[in-house]
């Protein structure tokens, strides 16, 4: 009898650690949790989950970012301040390697990705020729500028283009701002949480020295 307690104590085992488990990674902010593999079956990973507002922000935010392209395109013939030079380069080239990121998240998820990506080649983004209708009336995004807007920019030169540069861009940056605060509200997908931290952070800084930039002008 002794024997076989002995046997049923050794075999017993209430407090030994699950051989194995799986690290959850939690949202931006939340610790990481674990799980046991069934469980996390069971569950999904966020990594997997997306929903409606993820696809309607990064959709939005590739013809957001588009526009951009069709702005910063034009600072090197029209604008007349280095500065201004500088930093349209620089958002056209940070933009421009955006898109791409945000298109394969959609790709990835068997989205439709929008049509204008699909003229981008290997050499990097280009603004679309001419095409307002596709970018410059969008009145469902944030920041997005019209048409006239669009236009007024294309016919400036100069002094008038720099200002005109910097205050749509502003306009235009504070939209996407605001877009990507509200899909870390409402998007379930880490993925785009990370991009959207990303370009509002960015953006956000850009706001700022673009608003330096105008107020020295």
């Amino acid at each position: 009898m002794g024997a076989l307690g002995a046997c049923t104590d050794a075999g017993a085992s209430p407090t030994s650690t699950p051989s194995s488990v799986v690290v959850q990674p939690g949202k931006p902010g939340e610790p990481a949790t674990t799980v046991a593999p069934e469980d996390f079956t069971d569950d999904g990973s966020t990594d997997t989950q997306w929903n409606q507002a993820d696809v309607d922000y990064v959709t939005h935010m590739i013809a957001h970012h588009l526009q951009a392209l069709e702005m910063s395109a034009l600072a090197a013939d029209r604008a007349e301040e280095e500065q201004v030079k500088a930093i349209a380069s620089r958002i056209y080239d940070t933009q421009g390697a955006e898109i791409h990121g945000l298109a394969a998240w959609l790709q990835e998820r068997d989205q439709p990705v929008p049509v204008d990506v699909e003229e981008l080649d290997g050499s990097g983004p280009r603004a679309p020729d001419g095409d307002h209708g596709a970018h410059g009336d969008r009145a469902d995004m944030p920041g997005m500028l019209s048409a006239e807007q669009i236009a007024a920019l294309e016919a400036a030169s100069g002094a008038e283009f720099d200002r005109l540069y910097l205050e749509g861009m502003i306009q235009h940056h504070e939209g996407a701002v605001d877009m990507s605060a509200t899909v870390l509200t409402e998007g379930v997908d880490g993925r785009a949480e990370e991009l959207a931290a990303d370009i509002g952070a960015g953006q956000t800084a850009e706001i700022g020295r673009m608003q330096d930039i105008l107020d020295s002008l």
